[in-house]
């Protein structure tokens, strides 16, 4: 199997894996609205191992790892690589969950979260945590790679409480991931304080020195395409990661466009029906709702007709809220 993170284009995109926002619809959505030159790399939301392993609890977890057949068309006319992102804190489950994934999906690569800070998620010893335990994070990381020939990233940050960015990228180094996902700031730092890119030139020296084809991806407080170019003309990492930045403009990943508000409005009854479509009653339709606010804004009446659409139960009344609304305003 070959390493697909060798073969992307410098200064590349990926969309951050997100927990209740990165299932099959949104990335469909997203896949719709991207220009290929763009986005390279888009991520599944997190799958616990410990459910995967488990026989009834993989029923509870395996949903997101669901591709429909309209999402995996879109992945391969754009060429765009899709990643199973998994946590946990267990070798023998990484092993049994990446097994399982590899004989039962076609995903293009493997991706460990050594970097989500929730503290219920930080307090089992997982995500962020790991990297206060090197010698256990590095038997994860491991087993994992046993376990499948897809190639095995990690996303991580720069530290726990505090930054300790070259010792703990040196270590991960040393293992061989086939890509670094690097957010700029520790998991004490939360999303309360700006992402450190300083950081990053700290990562990307160590990178150069002792292992130099290693990708690494920069992630953090990334916005629009503008900050992406100011961050890389001083920390040419080999792309960034978005995460929040889609919530701001869902047409972040094609750069040229100019959505009109009948292109949002739209697209938000494209996603919508996509949703229902996708999950019927396998998920709650309130879930829809914080996708509401990245189209519905920036336009006359855009906080009324986003007060309405939350007050909605089901696809039928969102539609109807959306059709009355271009009708009234001739759109």
């Amino acid at each position: 199997m070959s390493n697909f993170w060798n073969e992307i284009k410098t200064h590349s995109f990926l969309l951050a894996p997100m927990e209740d926002v990165t299932d099959t619809a949104f990335r469909e959505i997203i896949l719709h609205l991207s220009h290929p030159d763009y986005l390279q790399v888009l991520y599944t939301e997190f799958t616990n191992t410990d459910g995967l392993c488990h026989p009834i609890g993989r029923d509870k977890v395996k949903s997101r790892l669901l591709v429909s057949h309209s999402e995996q068309k879109l992945l391969k006319e754009k060429n765009v690589k899709l990643v199973a992102q998994i946590w946990g804190n267990k070798p023998e489950k990484f092993y049994e969950a990446t097994k399982y994934i590899d004989e039962n999906y076609s995903f293009d690569g493997i991706d460990i979260n050594m970097g989500c800070p929730v503290k219920k998620v930080v307090k089992q010893g997982s995500c962020s945590a790991l990297i206060k335990f090197p010698d256990l994070a590095g038997e994860i990381i491991q087993a994992t790679k046993e376990a499948t020939k897809l190639p095995v990233s990690v996303k991580t940050r720069t530290g726990f409480s505090q930054h300790i960015t070259e010792d703990w990228i040196s270590f991960l180094l040393s293992q061989d991931p086939a890509a670094i996902i690097l957010h700029t700031r520790t998991q004490k730092m939360q999303t309360d304080f700006p992402a450190e890119w300083e950081e990053m030139g700290k990562a990307l020296e160590v990178r150069n020195k002792l292992k130099p084809h290693i990708p690494i991806i920069g992630n953090g407080d990334i916005f629009s395409m503008d900050d992406a170019r100011k961050i890389h003309s001083k920390y040419p990492t080999d792309g960034f990661m978005i995460g929040r930045g889609i919530f701001q403009n869902p047409w972040f990943f094609n750069p040229d466009a100019n959505p009109t508000i009948n292109d949002k409005l739209n697209i938000l009854l494209k996603h919508s029906r996509l949703y229902v479509k996708t999950w019927g009653q396998q998920r709650n339709f309130q879930v829809l709702k914080r996708f509401f606010k990245i189209y519905i804004n920036d336009f006359n009446g855009a906080a009324v007709l986003r007060a309405k659409l939350m007050e909605t139960n089901n696809l039928e009344e969102v539609e109807k809220i959306i059709i009355d609304f271009k009708k009234s305003n001739l759109f």
